[in-house]
């Protein structure tokens, strides 16, 4: 190479150098923790979607989901701050924490409506059947109660008319069905499509019952989502991208094979779920909190002595965050 050819490359050598340099480093995703309830299921879909299809990504997020045993440890943990949100969390946690003077707010609704099913033994065929029979709920103040006994009324069993046996967990409620320690339990999928797939009876979806009472929402600290503000508006942002994207159709084969890959549901499972999620339209799309869903919801746990009095739900949300609609 002559000497001017090397003068050249020396100066364009350095001229590349020196754009490198002035040009700015890319900017990392910021890292976010979602606390969530359980292990991956139908529930969180809408989230599972966003980390697949890069709708946390495309905000400039990375979204680290957390499994915590249960609704009520989750909204503690709110509570304290860490993690600073808890997505697809019982309403009813968040709706007493905040009577009771946590620092949280409500951010937005979930599961618009409850997705349980009433299973019963194979020799029960209907609602009307379930008196005088052993029926497996969540707890003596638990909103399942409010849920079943909203069932059973209109079919001519009263609350007093039916014996209760208490266990918090789904999976618990299953195993006492399915072992004919109780006559009929009330059962989150995909637990009730394995019991009937054993035999056992659907009667009836609580949907059909109970409409004004949300299953589940996002609870955040309120410090937290004070100080992350933005970051929260494009977590709710890439929320409505997955549920509309899982809400069309031709998603169907992507959809189930997300949620194959970050669960252990069978493959029958994962399909009787998005046929019952999707045809449901469970997940609400919006991204608004209903106050009169929220009052009804405080006014049922009131009703079991759940709250220590009424509650004013204008007080658990979060003014300028929380979308309220009436």
């Amino acid at each position: 190479m002559g000497f001017e050819a090397k003068l050249r490359w020396s100066a364009v050598a350095s001229a590349v150098v020196l754009a490198c340099l002035a040009a700015p480093a890319a900017s990392a995703a910021e890292a976010v923790t979602l606390g969530t309830v359980g292990q991956p299921s139908a529930n969180l879909w809408p989230e599972l979607i966003a980390l697949d299809k890069g709708f946390f990504a495309a905000e400039d997020l990375k979204v680290d989901l957390v499994y915590i045993q249960s609704s009520a440890a989750l909204v503690q943990q709110v509570t304290a701050g860490s993690p600073g949100i808890g997505i697809q969390t019982g309403l009813a946690d968040p709706l007493r924490a905040a009577a009771m003077g946590a620092p949280i707010s409500v951010v937005r609704i979930n599961v618009q409506t409850p997705p349980y099913d009433l299973v019963a033994k194979p020799s029960i065929a209907s609602l009307k059947e379930l008196k005088g029979k052993v029926i497996s709920l969540g707890g003596p103040k638990d909103i399942t109660r409010i849920y079943v006994e909203r069932m059973l009324k209109p079919n001519g069993v009263n609350p007093g008319e039916f014996d209760m046996v208490f266990a918090g967990a789904t999976t618990a409620r299953a195993s006492a069905l399915l072992a004919g320690a109780v006559d009929a339990a009330i059962l989150l999928p995909p637990f009730d499509f394995q019991a009937v797939a054993k035999g056992f009876k659907s009667l009836g979806l609580t949907v059909d019952y109970v409409k004004d009472l949300p299953f589940s929402g996002t609870a955040v600290n309120n410090a937290w989502a004070t100080a992350n503000k933005a970051t929260l508006e494009k977590l709710m942002r890439a929320e409505s991208k997955s549920i509309a994207w899982f809400e069309d159709g031709q998603n169907r084969a992507e959809a189930l094979r997300i949620l194959k890959t970050a669960s252990s549901l069978s493959d029958d499972d994962i399909e009787k779920a998005y046929s019952f999620f999707r045809d449901g339209h469970y997940f609400e799309p919006t991204g608004k909190v209903s106050r009169g869903k929220l009052n009804a919801l405080a006014k049922a746990m009131e009703s079991l002595g759940d709250l220590p009095g009424a509650l004013d739900v204008d007080k658990i949300v979060l003014p300028g965050v929380t979308q309220m609609t009436d």
